[in-house]
This record gives C-alpha cells, sequence and structure tokens, in this order.
C-alpha cells in the first residue's frame, strides 16, 4: 500500500523541477541552436525530455521505493552547445543513439556499480556539499538583485522553522511568489511562447566523426558530471542507490527518445537532494513520494513544451536562487558534517570539498570529477600504513 502524499513531497517535487529547468534549459536553447534544429524540432526536444525525465523518475522511484530522480544532462548540453555546431542535427542523432546505447552496457555490466562502492563515505558526503554549495550561496548574492524578495523569504524561513518546520519551504515558496507578484517582479507575461510541443523524429545518420567526436564525449561527461554525483547524492542521504538498474533505465529511455531530442537521461545530483532531503519528509522511507511529484510535474511540463517553460523562464532570479539555496541548506550542513566529522580522512575530504566549489574544468569535463579524484588520491596515500626506519643499533 502506498503511503498518503504530503504537502512537503508536492512541494519538494515543484523546487526540484523549477530548479531544474530555471538554472539548466537555457543551455538546451542554445544546443538546440547550435544544431540549427527548427521551432518544431525544438519543441519536440522539450517534450521529449520532460517525458523522459518524468516516466524514468516514476518508474525508478515507484519501482525501489527510493528517491531516484533523473534529469537531462546539463554538461552533454552544454558540450552540444559548443561543439555541435560542426554536426548536422541528423549526424548528432546518430551519436545520441551512440551513447544511449553506451549507458545501456553500462547498467547492463554492473561495472560502474561495483567502481561507485570503492569512494569512502566521507569523499562522498565532501562531493556532494561542494557540489551544492553554490546554490547556498547564490542566495546570499541574490540579496544584490532583491534584497526585500530575499529578505520576506529569508524572514519566513526563521519563522517556519520555530512554529512549522514541516511546512517551512512551502511557505517560503508562497510568500516569495506574493511578494514578487506584488512587486511585478515575473517577467512580461506577453512573452509567453504558446506553442505546444508535438514529437517530430529525425531520421539518425551514423558518422565516425560524429561519433568519436560528439557521441563518445557525451557518455564520458555523463557519466563524470552527473552520474557519478548522482550516486553520491544518494548515499550521502542514506541509501543505496540501485546504480545498475538506473544506469539501464536511463539508457534505454535514451535510445527511445534520441530521435526526438532525448539526447541523454542520467541520475539526478542538485535536484535530487532536495527530495531526497528532509525538507522532502522527515521519513526516509517516504521521500520517494516526492520524485513521484516530480515525475508527474516533469511530464506535465513536458507536453506543455515551451508554453510552460516559459512560465519558468519569466520568474525572478532572486526567488529561484533563494528557494533553491534554503531548501538546500540541510543537505549542505549534512554533507559537510558528516565529511568533516571523522579526524581520518579529514584533509581528503576537504581537498575534494575545496576542488568541487572550484569549479574547475580540463578535457570537458567539470570539477566534481576532478575533486573525487584528488580525493581519492590523498585519501589513498595518506591512510597507506606508515613505515617507521630503526636507527641501527
Amino acid at each position: 500500500m502506498m503511503p498518503q502524499l504530503k504537502l512537503s513531497h508536492i512541494t519538494a517535487g515543484a523546487v526540484a523541477v523549477l530548479v531544474g529547468y530555471t538554472s539548466s534549459v537555457a543551455i538546451i536553447f542554445q544546443a538546440i541552436a547550435a544544431l540549427e534544429a527548427n521551432q518544431a524540432q525544438a519543441n519536440s526536444w522539450l517534450l521529449a525530455l520532460g517525458l523522459g525525465m518524468g516516466i524514468t523518475s516514476l518508474i525508478l522511484s515507484l519501482w525501489f521505493r527510493l528517491p531516484v530522480l533523473t534529469a537531462w544532462s546539463t554538461p552533454g548540453a552544454a558540450l552540444l552547445a559548443v561543439g555541435g555546431g560542426a554536426t548536422t542535427l541528423p549526424e548528432a542523432t546518430g551519436a545520441f543513439l551512440f551513447c544511449a546505447a553506451l549507458l545501456t552496457l553500462t547498467g547492463l555490466t554492473g561495472w560502474f556499480e561495483r567502481l561507485a562502492r570503492l569512494i569512502p563515505d566521507t569523499l562522498a558526503n565532501a562531493l556532494l556539499a561542494g557540489i551544492l554549495f553554490r546554490f547556498g550561496l547564490e542566495a546570499f548574492t541574490s540579496l544584490e538583485e532583491d534584497v526585500w524578495l530575499v529578505a520576506v523569504m529569508g524572514a519566513v524561513f526563521l519563522i517556519g522553522k520555530v512554529y512549522a518546520p514541516r511546512y517551512t519551504i512551502p511557505l517560503v515558496l508562497l510568500a516569495g511568489v506574493i511578494w514578487a507578484a506584488a512587486a511585478g517582479s515575473f517577467g512580461d507575461l506577453q512573452q509567453l511562447n504558446l506553442t505546444l510541443a508535438t514529437p517530430e523524429a529525425v531520421m539518425p545518420e551514423f558518422t565516425l566523426s560524429a561519433l568519436i567526436g560528439l557521441g563518445l564525449p557525451l557518455y564520458i561527461v555523463t557519466m563524470c558530471s552527473q552520474n557519478m554525483p548522482g550516486v553520491v547524492t544518494l548515499r550521502s542521504a542514506g541509501y543505496v542507490p540501485p546504480v545498475s538498474a538506473a544506469l539501464t533505465v536511463t539508457g534505454i529511455a535514451s535510445l527511445i527518445l534520441a530521435p526526438f531530442g532525448g539526447y541523454a537521461f542520467n541520475l539526478a545530483a542538485i535536484t535530487a537532494a532536495i527530495c531526497a532531503g528532509p525538507e522532502g519528509d522527515e521519513d526516509p522511507d517516504t521521500r520517494y513520494l516526492a520524485v513521484v511529484a516530480a515525475g508527474v510535474i516533469y511530464c506535465a511540463v513536458g507536453l506543455g513544451g515551451a508554453a510552460v517553460i516559459s512560465l519558468f523562464l519569466i520568474a525572478p532570479h532572486a526567488l529561484v536562487a533563494t528557494i533553491a539555496g534554503l531548501a538546500l541548506l540541510s543537505t549542505i550542513g549534512n554533507g559537510l558534517s558528516h565529511a568533516l566529522a571523522p579526524t581520518e580522512g579529514r584533509e581528503a575530504a576537504l581537498l575534494c570539498f575545496m576542488g568541487t566549489v572550484s569549479g574547475i574544468s580540463f578535457l570537458g569535463i567539470g570539477a566534481p570529477f576532478w575533486a573525487l579524484l584528488i580525493g581519492l588520491v590523498c585519501h589513498l596515500t595518506l591512510s597507506r600504513p606508515s613505515v617507521t626506519f630503526r636507527k641501527p643499533a
């Protein structure tokens, strides 16, 4: 029997979708423009991405009763936006299918799940805290954009924590929306794109240059910059993530939806932390319902296409940044606490955290992968048995 859906589930799911779209949908538009897709194909992308994230999130969360949220590959979209100009849309579609096949094979073989188990908990928590830290900082930098909006939301957050801790985030979101609407902070409603999305398939073309130059890098950045942090997010929240099953499901979804614009799906990290944390539910066993709510909203957004996404884009940045930062506050705190509490391995965890926050990028792969690699090297080096040298008699 399924537990009762709570307001916190719906709010956490809605905030996760809001943060997911507003933080990276602009990169999707850049990728679409780089591949010279027409308006109908662009709407098909939005439909495929929304339905893909929604359906895979629903399948995984209901199957395992865990808060397994999926997302599109944001670094993959950035890769397409930068390097997609030399590739035609049919060639890119062939590269998407190649990447999807690799993702599916990765899930079926199970090697990535075995690799993820080798990551120490201290590094996992440090990596998660570093990934989310930027969102906490943006809640403060948003004061420069709209000091009164952030102040009102902050005041409601403090009052809610004292008198209604279970409903703090819904109250903060409601207060922020009311204040922003009253102050006229939302964008021009006349700019809404009311075009509904319809699927439009692109016949793939398989060329060696596109497979090697686009498909393989798309697979690498999706695994290193998305799936690895996604696994860490669930582990840090106290869950045992079904890594192989999740990769298989998202890989198959990518295979099916790639011709329609669903270029790559993966485990979510930042938005998953919203659903998997205490803001989703005080009971860890029922937090998966927050992902169920997010999955339904993702499907609705996908069906609405550009019309619904335009609603996200007219929301003031200060509102989105503040609600995200406050919703992730406890998750960031718990991650730092668990990462730095043990004295053994503290240096490795701290290096991993700082490396993630730095935002470094090398070979097209973002900071989380390199920070984790640095942390692992430090952990393995410092955890080796010390060698003592005896003085000669």
